[in-house]
């Protein structure tokens, strides 16, 4: 037997509804890393693989919408437990696949997870934050309340693909949504490596999907599909914001791209509830008042 082996490239699956499949329509990618080399098949998912994702999300989401503020806060408290227990790993996949050092890698990781434990302390905050008690001029109590919109797509960017992704699907799953990720390609590797986390940590079947795959085959179909209710992104190339946009405008889908956004390592901006009022819905409740 030879001393020299050729080593097995991983084939990196989807994450829909709490399993790995393969896509439905056969295809893969190969994914280079930083110094060129084939470091995994990254499967390359179709519009199919699209519809089913979104049916896994819209199934799920109303018992993810259901449950207390602060039993969504303890899920994502977990979810960071594990992204912590696989540290190491994420710091390794965006050294080899980007060819960033080592400790600029960890500073996206450390950030990254502490972003999570953010949101985990946002859930049961959102109510007081976004709604409460609504000065009018009449004989009314008025109440704003928030509520989810339901599914959203989100579309992450090239750069920063942990703290970035996470940034877009943590408002997201801390208002009670369920989301549906097209992750790039490019960082499939990373974006499975989550998959992963969620799947062994207690965030329910359905409410995160991800979908390795080219973002002008998906955008289209993303910004037509009526049971998609919002689709958030930042800092996408212009022809794949404006093929959402104008796309989502003939069915009124919620539409935020983040256009003048401050980078994702601004914590101002990205901690705060004006990351998470795009992805809610505000109702308000008049009731009349005795005079």
């Amino acid at each position: 037997m030879s001393a020299a082996r050729v080593e097995v490239a991983k084939t990196l699956k989807l994450y829909v509804n709490g399993a790995f499949p393969r896509s439905e329509s056969g295809r893969t990618i190969p994914v280079k890393d930083a110094k060129g080399r084939v470091a995994a098949h990254a499967s390359h998912a179709s519009r199919k693989d699209l519809r089913d994702a979104v049916e896994a999300a819209n199934a799920a989401q109303p018992k993810w919408a259901a449950a207390t503020a602060y039993n969504r806060g303890q899920v994502l408290y977990r979810f960071a437990e594990m992204l912590e227990a696989r540290r190491a790993e994420f710091v390794s996949l965006i050294v080899s696949v980007e060819g960033r050092g080592k400790s600029d890698a960890a500073r996206e990781v450390d950030h990254a997870i502490d972003r999570t434990v953010c949101f985990a302390g946002w859930c049961d905050k959102i109510a007081s934050v976004l709604g409460g008690k609504q000065p009018v001029a009449g004989p009314y109590f008025t109440f704003t309340m928030p509520e989810p919109t339901g599914t959203v797509a989100v579309v992450a960017p090239d750069a920063r693909p942990m703290l970035g992704t996470l940034s877009l699907v943590l408002p997201a799953m801390c208002a009670g949504n369920a989301s549906v990720v097209v992750a790039p390609m490019s960082n499939a590797p990373l974006a499975v490596a989550l998959g992963e986390a969620l799947a062994t940590s207690d965030v329910p079947a359905g409410i995160v999907n991800i979908l390795t795959g080219l973002r002008a085959e998906l955008c289209p179909w993303i910004a037509s599909h009526r049971d998609i209710a919002a689709v958030t992104g930042a800092f996408l190339p212009a022809a794949d914001a404006k093929a959402l946009e104008l796309g989502a405008a003939e069915n009124l889908k919620r539409v935020d791209m983040h256009h003048g956004a401050p980078a994702f390592d601004d914590d101002a901006f990205w901690h705060s509830p004006l990351a998470i009022l795009p992805l809610v819905e505000l109702k308000t409740v008049w009731h009349p008042s005795a005079l």
